[in-house]
C-alpha cells in the first residue's frame, strides 16, 4: 500500500462518543460492546456504565455513524439526540430538498435522520450533539448551496423565518420587476417586427443589438438564479427544475449571440424567447412563494395566539409589563378583560369566561375560577384574572400543538412514493427526450432552428416541482385546517390510513359518555340491618385506595354526604372487576355481579334489583361485608350531549361503530341503543383492549380506536389509527396518531372529513402533475405535427407559450391544495 493509501485509510477513522440511554447495570454495556464489535470498520469499543457513554473508532468508509446508532437500539437501548428544526432558504423544487438531505446525511457525522420538506421550507434533523452542533448542520447546508436560518438569541425562530421568507419573496419580485422592465419592451418590438407592423429600420443590424441589451440583464439577472441552482444541483450528482430552465433559456439566448456574432449561421434572433421565458417562470416561482406561505397560515395563526408581553407581580404587589420571552415558571401574572392569557397557568384570584375556540374549535367559552388550568393564547373574558406560571416557552400547551402540527406536516405519506420516485428520474428523462426531439427533427425537417425550438419548448414546459409539491402541500393545508378545529395530526400519515377505514372502536367511558360517573342508587338489603348512609361508609372505606373511576364516584358520594369512610389496613384490586380490602375486623369487597359470581357467591336476594338497574343502564356494584351481601350501589356515566349526533354522522359516513365497555351485556346494551352503535363488546377488562382491537382487525377491518390516550394507550397503538379525546392541553399523548383537543366525539367525524378531503385534494394535485406533463411533454416534442386540424400554436408549440404553462402548473397545484382552508368543517 502506497503513503497516499495509508494516510487516505487513516483519515477515515474517527473517534466519537455517544450518549447511551436504558442502561441498568454492567452486563448492559456488555451487550453494547459486543454488538457494536461485530460491525465491520469498528474497532477499541468501550461502553462505561458509570457515565453511560459509549467511545469507539470506526472507519467511516465502511461504516457510518448512523448504522452504529441502529445497533444500539436494536441491542435494545437509546442513543440521546436532539432535534432541530431549521428554516431553509434557496430550495427551488423538490430535487432541492433531496439535495439539502443528502446534505446533512452523508456531510455531518452526528446526524441519524434528517427530513426537509420542499413545501415548508423546513429541516428537521435528529443529531447527537456530542458529535455534531448546529454549526456543522448550518456549514453542510451552506456548502451544498442552500441557505439555513439560525435565529438570534433574542429573536423568536418564527420572527427569523419570517423575514427570511419575506427577503426571499421580495429577492424574487425584484428580479421578476426587472425581468418585465426589460422582457416587455424587447417582446414587443420583436414581435411587431415579426408580423410586420414595423418599417424597414426595425430590420436593420442595431436593432438586434438592441434586442441584446434588452434580453442579456434578463439572462443574468432575473436568471441568475437557475444558473447558481443548476450548478449547485449538478455539483450534488443530481439535477433539478433550474438545470431545465437554465438550459433552454441559454439555447435561444446562445443561438441568438451567435447570430448576432456570425450572421452566416442563420437571419434571426430569438432573444425575446429567452427573456420572456425566463420572466413568465420567475413570475410563477415568485406567485408560487407567495401562494405556498399561506399554506403554512394555520402555523402562523397559532403562532399569532402568543401575546408578546405579559403582566407580572412582583413581589411587593407592583405590576410590571415585560417580554412573553422573559416570563418563568411560578412567576403571578395578571390578565386583565379582553387580553390573551400569555402562559399556560393556574388560576388563583378571580373567576372568568375564557374562549378556547382557537385551541379546541368549540365556540363556547369555558368557566374559570381558582385552582382550574388555563391554556396560554386563549382569551380571557371579562373578568381580572390572577394566575401562577406553570409551563412557559416550548412546554406550553400552545407550542406543542404548533411542534406536532408542524411534525405532521413534514412527514411522507405513502402516497408520495411514487411522485418521489419519478422526481428521481424526471429531469434525466425530460432532458434525454429533449436532445432526441432536437435530433428527430433535425434529421426529418432538415432545418436547425425548427428543433432548436422544440428542444427548447421541451426543456421548458417539464415541470418537476408539480410533483413535489403535490403531496406535501395539500398535507400542510389538510393539518393546518385539523388543527383550526382541534383536530391534531400527530403523523401525516395518520390523513392517509384513515381514508381507508371501515370501522370506529369508541371506548365506552370518557368517550361516549362524559367520563364522570356518579353514584345514582344506594340500595341496602333489609336482613344486613344497614341504612344508605352506613352502606356507602363501608363501600366508600373499601374504595379509598382505588384508582378506579366507578371507586371514585363512590368515594365522591361518600364526601358530598359528609361521611367520613373508615380507615383500612389492606387493600387489593382486580384489574376493573371490583376491590377488597381490611376495614377495621372487616373484609369487605365492591365489584361487579359478574366477579362475585365467578366466586360462587349467591347473588339471589338482589338479582331482580340488579336486572332494574342495569336495565336502566347503569353500573352496579355489590357489597359484601365478611362473607355477607350489604347491599348494592348502581353507578351512572351520562352521555356525552353529541355522542348521538357524532356516531349518526359516522354512519352516514359509511362507516361501523363498535363499542368497548367493561359494563355488562345488559348495560352496555341499554347504551348502545340510545346512541345506535352497531356492534358491543361488553365486560372488557382495561388491558383486554388491545386484544379485541386486534381480534377485529383480524376480520380483514381497518380500524379506529377512539379513547382517552390513557387507559386506552396499547389499544390505541394496536389500531390502524389511534384517537385521543383530549383537551386543549392533552397534546403529548404518545400512543395516538391524532388528537381530539376539543374533547368532543364530533371530532372523529370531522377527522375523517378532513382526512378525505386532504387525500381527494392530494390524489387531484398528483393527477394534474402527472397529467400535466404526461400530455404537454409530447405536445412540446411535436407529437401533433402531423394533424393539420390541430391549431397551429399546439402543432408548433412556442417556447414562450410552454414557459407560460410552466409557470402556472405548479401554482395550480398550491392554489388547489389551498382549498382545503375554505371547506367547512361541522
Amino acid at each position: 500500500m502506497d503513503d497516499k493509501n495509508i494516510q487516505d485509510s487513516k483519515n477515515r477513522w474517527r473517534r466519537i462518543e455517544l450518549p447511551v440511554t436504558g442502561m441498568t447495570c454492567a452486563n448492559c454495556a456488555a451487550n453494547i460492546e459486543r454488538g457494536l464489535k461485530k460491525l465491520d470498520g469498528v474497532a477499541n469499543v468501550s461502553v462505561n456504565f458509570g457515565s453511560e457513554r459509549a467511545r469507539v473508532d470506526l472507519d467511516e468508509g465502511k461504516t457510518g455513524i448512523s448504522e452504529v446508532v441502529d445497533r444500539i437500539q436494536r441491542s435494545g437501548y437509546g442513543v440521546a439526540t436532539q432535534r432541530i428544526e431549521l428554516p431553509i432558504t434557496g430550495m427551488t423544487c423538490a430535487n432541492c430538498s433531496a439535495n439539502v438531505e443528502r446534505a446533512l446525511k452523508k456531510k455531518v457525522p452526528g446526524v441519524t435522520d434528517a427530513s426537509v420538506n420542499f413545501a415548508s421550507e423546513r429541516a428537521t434533523v435528529d443529531f447527537i450533539p456530542s458529535v455534531s452542533g448546529i454549526d456543522d448542520l448550518v456549514a453542510a447546508i451552506e456548502k451544498a448551496g442552500y441557505g439555513a436560518v439560525v435565529p438570534e438569541e433574542n429573536v423568536s425562530a418564527e420572527d427569523a423565518e419570517l423575514s427570511a421568507r419575506q427577503a426571499e419573496i421580495a429577492d424574487q419580485t425584484r428580479k421578476f420587476i426587472a425581468g418585465v422592465v426589460f422582457a416587455l419592451p424587447l417582446f414587443l418590438l420583436s414581435m411587431a417586427r415579426d408580423f410586420g407592423l414595423t418599417g424597414p429600420w426595425s430590420h436593420a443590424a442595431w436593432v438586434n443589438w438592441l434586442f441584446f441589451a434588452l434580453a442579456t440583464p434578463v439572462q443574468f439577472y432575473t436568471g441568475w438564479d437557475y444558473y447558481v441552482g443548476g450548478i449547485k444541483s449538478l455539483r450534488n450528482k443530481s439535477a433539478n427544475m433550474d438545470v431545465l430552465v437554465a438550459m433552454g433559456s441559454s439555447v435561444a439566448y446562445g443561438y441568438s449571440v451567435c447570430v448576432l456574432l456570425f450572421p452566416a449561421v442563420g437571419d434571426h434572433v430569438y432573444f425575446e424567447t429567452s427573456a420572456v421565458i425566463i420572466t413568465l417562470i420567475k413570475l410563477g416561482k415568485m406567485l408560487e412563494a407567495r401562494t405556498k406561505g399561506r399554506t403554512g397560515g394555520a402555523i402562523r395563526k397559532l403562532m399569532g395566539l402568543r401575546p408578546d408581553t405579559a403582566v407580572v407581580i412582583d413581589d411587593d404587589g407592583n405590576e410590571q409589563e415585560i417580554a412573553l420571552t422573559r416570563v418563568q415558571q411560578g412567576d403571578r401574572l395578571r390578565v386583565r378583560p379582553g387580553e390573551r392569557i400569555p402562559v399556560d397557568g393556574q388560576v388563583q384570584e378571580g373567576r372568568s369566561a375564557v374562549d378556547e375556540s382557537m385551541l379546541t374549535g368549540e365556540p363556547l367559552p369555558v368557566d374559570k375560577g381558582p385552582g382550574d388550568k388555563v391554556v396560554g393564547g386563549t382569551i380571557n373574558g371579562q373578568g381580572l384574572l390572577q394566575l401562577t406560571a406553570t409551563a412557559v416557552g416550548k412546554d406550553t400547551a400552545l407550542a406543542q400543538i404548533i411542534r406536532l402540527v408542524q411534525e405532521a406536516q413534514g412527514t411522507r405519506p405513502p402516497i408520495q412514493a411514487l411522485a418521489d420516485r419519478v422526481a428521481a428520474y424526471f429531469v434525466p428523462t425530460i432532458i434525454a427526450v429533449a436532445v432526441a426531439t432536437f435530433l428527430i427533427w433535425w434529421a426529418v425537417g432538415g432545418q436547425f432552428v425548427p428543433a432548436m425550438i422544440r428542444l427548447v419548448a421541451v426543456l421548458v414546459i417539464a415541470c418537476p416541482c408539480a410533483l413535489g409539491l403535490a403531496t406535501p402541500t395539500a398535507i400542510m393545508a389538510g393539518t393546518g385546517k385539523g388543527a383550526e378545529s382541534g383536530i391534531l395530526f400527530k403523523r401525516g400519515i395518520a390523513l392517509e390510513i384513515a381514508t381507508r377505514l371501515d370501522t370506529v372502536i369508541l371506548d365506552k367511558t370518557g368517550t361516549i359518555t362524559e367520563g364522570k360517573p356518579a353514584v345514582a342508587d344506594i340500595v341496602p338489603i333489609e336482613s344486613a340491618g344497614l341504612d344508605e348512609t352506613s352502606l356507602l361508609r363501608i363501600a366508600a372505606s373499601a374504595e379509598q385506595g382505588s384508582e378506579h373511576p366507578l371507586g371514585k364516584a363512590i368515594v365522591n358520594a361518600a364526601k358530598e354526604r359528609a361521611i367520613r369512610p373508615e380507615k383500612l389496613s389492606t387493600f387489593s384490586a382486580a384489574g376493573g372487576s371490583g376491590v377488597e380490602a381490611r376495614v377495621g375486623e372487616h373484609h369487605i369487597r365492591v365489584g361487579k355481579p359478574g366477579w362475585f359470581a365467578e366466586q360462587g357467591m349467591a347473588l339471589a336476594p338482589v338479582a331482580d334489583d340488579i336486572e332494574r338497574l342495569q336495565y336502566e343502564g347503569k353500573t352496579v356494584m355489590v357489597v359484601v361485608r365478611d362473607d355477607a351481601l350489604c347491599g348494592l350501589i348502581s353507578v351512572s356515566d351520562r352521555l356525552k350531549p353529541d355522542s348521538t349526533d357524532a356516531i349518526d354522522r359516522l354512519h352516514r359516513q359509511g362507516l361501523s361503530v363498535v363499542m368497548l365497555t367493561g359494563d355488562n351485556p345488559r348495560t352496555a346494551r341499554t347504551i348502545a341503543d340510545q346512541v345506535k352503535v352497531d356492534d358491543v363488546y361488553a365486560e372488557v377488562r382495561p388491558e383486554e383492549k388491545s386484544a379485541k382491537v386486534r381480534e377485529i382487525q383480524e376480520e380483514g377491518r381497518k380500524v379506529a380506536m377512539v379513547g382517552d390516550g390513557i387507559n386506552d394507550a396499547p389499544a390505541l397503538a394496536q389500531a390502524d389509527v389511534g384517537m385521543a379525546i383530549g383537551t386543549g392541553t392533552d397534546v403529548a399523548i404518545e400512543s395516538a396518531d391524532v388528537i381530539l383537543s376539543s374533547g368532543s366525539l364530533l371530532g372523529v367525524p370531522r377527522t375523517m372529513d378532513v382526512s378525505r378531503a386532504t387525500m381527494r385534494t392530494i390524489r387531484q394535485n398528483l393527477f394534474w402533475a402527472f397529467f400535466y406533463n404526461v400530455a404537454l411533454v409530447p405536445v412540446a416534442a411535436g407529437v401533433l405535427q402531423p394533424f393539420e386540424g390541430v391549431p397551429a400554436f399546439l402543432r408548433q408549440l412556442h417556447p414562450i407559450l410552454a414557459a407560460l404553462a410552466m409557470a402556472f402548473s405548479s401554482l395550480s397545484v398550491v392554489t388547489n391544495s389551498l382549498r382545503l382552508y375554505g371547506k367547512k368543517i361541522r
